[in-house]
C-alpha cells in the first residue's frame, strides 16, 4: 500500500492518468502525487532546472514574485529574518526583501545546499514555485514548521487543484518535475492540524501563520 507523501495516510486513490504518468489522490488531505514510480532521478531534475532562465534583472520575474513578497512584506515586522527556500540559481525573492531592508538567508537543494540554514529558526520564510517539485512533501513541510518561529509567517506560491475536469486539461501537470498538486482543501488541511492561520491572495498565492 502507498502511503501519502504529505500526511501518511494509506488512503490513496488512482485520481488520474496519462501517457506519461500516474496521479493519485489522498481522501484525507486531498494532495494529489505522482506515483514514486514516475519520479525522476535528481540528475534529470536538475537538468530540466538548468535551463531556467529565472534571474534578478527580469522585471517580469520580478513582478511575479511581487504577489508574494508585497503581501507578506505587509504583515512582518521591519527587521524580520527570513529563508528563501529553493531559490534556484538566480536568487531573486530573497534579493527583492532585502531591498525593502529584511534580512534573509537562502537554501536550494541544488544549487544552495548549505544545510546549516535550515538549523536557524526565522520570523518568516518563503517557498514560489517549490513545493509542487517535492517527493516528500511531508517532511520537508514539517522541516518549514522547525525553521519558522511562533507568530511566523510561511509565504507559499503554487498553482492550485480546482477538479478533475480541470486537471486532466491542465498544462502544470505536464512537467516532469510537478509532482505534488495541493488544492485549498490541502492546505485548509494542514493549516486546522498544524493550528496555522491561512490566507489565500489571488489564485495562487498562500500564506499560513503560526500560532504564538
Amino acid at each position: 500500500m502507498i502511503s501519502c507523501p504529505l500526511c501518511g495516510a494509506e488512503s490513496l486513490g488512482i485520481y488520474h492518468r496519462d501517457k506519461h504518468r500516474d496521479y493519485w489522490q489522498c481522501h484525507q488531505c486531498h494532495l494529489v502525487s505522482v506515483a514514486p514510480a514516475f519520479h525522476l532521478d535528481a540528475e534529470s531534475e536538475k537538468s530540466i532546472y538548468d535551463l531556467h532562465e529565472n534571474h534578478p534583472s527580469d522585471m517580469g520575474y520580478r513582478r511575479f514574485l511581487s504577489r508574494l513578497t508585497e503581501p507578506l512584506a505587509e504583515r512582518i515586522p521591519p527587521d524580520a529574518h527570513g529563508l528563501d527556500f529553493g531559490c534556484g540559481p538566480g536568487p531573486t525573492l530573497s534579493l527583492m526583501m532585502e531591498e525593502q531592508g529584511f534580512r534573509m538567508a537562502v537554501y536550494d537543494v541544488f544549487y544552495f545546499p548549505q544545510k546549516t540554514v535550515l538549523e536557524s529558526t526565522y520570523d518568516f520564510m518563503t517557498a514560489t514555485e517549490v513545493i509542487e517539485h517535492l517527493y516528500s512533501p511531508g517532511q520537508v513541510w514539517q522541516q518549514w514548521l522547525t525553521c519558522v518561529k511562533p507568530g511566523g509567517y510561511i509565504g507559499i506560491m503554487t498553482k492550485l487543484v480546482k477538479d478533475l475536469d480541470a486537471f486532466t486539461r491542465w498544462h502544470y501537470k505536464n512537467d516532469l518535475t510537478h509532482v505534488s498538486f495541493f488544492s485549498r482543501e490541502t492546505f485548509c488541511f494542514l493549516a486546522e492540524r498544524d493550528a496555522l492561520d491561512i490566507e489565500f491572495i489571488g489564485s495562487d498565492v498562500i500564506l499560513l501563520r503560526k500560532s504564538q
